[in-house]
């Protein structure tokens, strides 16, 4: 029987928990380790009749790491913790031999930058440990990913353009918050934007394109671009490809709000001195903003994410739109969190499915777009992520 290790109890932890025991048969034995195990054993008294210990580890300690996955003898290790920990992760499953997935890509604590320079660099060490990394196994990156991989498949010869777009129209009652770490979607969402076209990245002033879009079952909605890594690692898997954006929608109160915060340097990462003691800015923000984790039980409305895809197929220019809707308040009857959460969490038990079940194998490191998209798309509809594609005017 598989042992499966999961690291990180917050929204999207909990969601892996509860889908790793709804398809025990392939999991097993389930570990959930946090930093705060309180927040491991919270979850598990919500699943009462599946197998999962708990533990305590702190996933900044590749030390620490290393000895809880020899303890268990884990399988796989299913990395949801927070991006500044992929590394020490990622290190403590090459010196455990143990085939390791992630969710997003590692962000330096000290700089806003993410990307995926430091993870690949780790390809050859995974190799020669013999085992599979997976990397940015949620939903962008992740499923986004593979709903690329599957137009390129099935649709087209060459894919010249691609518009990733991201839609929560969820409402949590707050007059601001965050529906994942605030420390993560602050950064994120105040940074510059970039988009790669021709060859280059291009970038741009953080918000400074804009456009509107018609997402189905939600409704119109400004949509803006920012830089997503899932970009960082397509322009390198999807042949032909000449231009690649990423949007996002942001109501007018929440942009508003963050405008105001950076204004007055609560958006910083750098400790600043107050009264005789050093605090970082985002960090103290975080304490003051609602749990991302506490927000299902309050939150109405709908995700929309996908993709835009255009190119040719047998000479006839073509586009389709691949996307997937989810309810929140549906989410949270299932598995109590919200539609951000779920849709992060969902993926990430999927993609470690397929690496248990060897559908999905390889040594080294590797992004989503890079394996057979078709099985994953069957375990989308099976999981709790139909997906419909629409053929849209050239």
């Amino acid at each position: 029987m598989n042992t499966t290790l999961i690291i990180g109890a917050g929204g999207v932890g909990r969601v892996v928990a509860h889908k790793c025991a709804l398809n025990a048969d392939v999991f097993g034995n389930i570990v959930l380790a946090s930093r705060t195990i309180s927040k491991c054993d919270e979850i598990s008294s919500e699943l009462p009749h599946a197998n999962i210990k708990t533990a305590s580890v702190d996933a900044d300690s590749v030390s620490e790491l290393v000895d809880l996955i020899n303890k268990y003898n884990a399988d796989i290790v299913i990395n949801v913790a927070l991006p500044y920990q992929d590394l020490t992760i990622m290190d403590a499953c090459i010196a455990t031999s143990t085939p390791y997935l992630d969710t997003a890509n590692y962000e330096h604590p000290d700089v806003a930058k993410f990307e995926y320079k430091l993870q690949w660099a780790r390809d050859e060490k995974f190799k020669n440990s013999e085992i599979m990394g997976l990397l940015g196994s949620g939903f962008d990156p992740g499923v986004t990913n593979v709903f690329c991989a599957y137009a390129q498949k099935h649709y087209f010869d060459t894919i010249e353009t691609i518009d990733i777009l991201d839609c929560n129209d969820g409402d949590h009652g707050y007059p601001f918050a965050t529906n994942f770490n605030p420390e993560i979607n602050l950064r994120e969402v105040s940074a510059k934007g970039r988009y790669w076209q021709d060859g280059k990245w291009i970038e741009t002033e953080p918000m400074e394109i804009k456009m509107v879009w018609d997402y189905p079952e939600v409704g119109e909605k400004d949509s803006y671009l920012l830089y997503h890594e899932e970009m960082e690692s397509l322009v390198k898997h999807i042949k032909g490809l000449k231009r690649i954006r990423f949007f996002m929608t942001f109501g007018k109160s929440y942009l508003t709000h963050m405008k105001c915060l950076e204004n007055i340097g609560m958006l910083g990462i750098k400790e600043v001195e107050h009264k005789g003691q050093k605090i970082v800015p985002m960090e103290f923000l975080k304490t003051l903003l609602p749990d991302p984790a506490s927000l299902g039980k309050r939150t109405k409305g709908k995700t929309n994410i996908g993709i835009v895809a255009a190119g040719y197929k047998d000479g006839v220019k073509k586009k389709i739109y691949i996307y997937q809707v989810s309810d929140h308040e549906k989410c949270f009857a299932e598995v109590n969190s919200q539609a951000v959460s779920y849709t992060t969490g969902v993926p990430a038990m999927i993609g470690a499915k397929l690496m248990l079940q060897k559908k999905w194998s390889g040594k080294g490191v590797f992004n989503m777009e890079e394996f057979d998209p078709d099985v994953f798309m069957d375990e989308l509809n099976k999981q709790g992520l139909p997906w419909k594609v629409k053929e849209l005017e050239v």
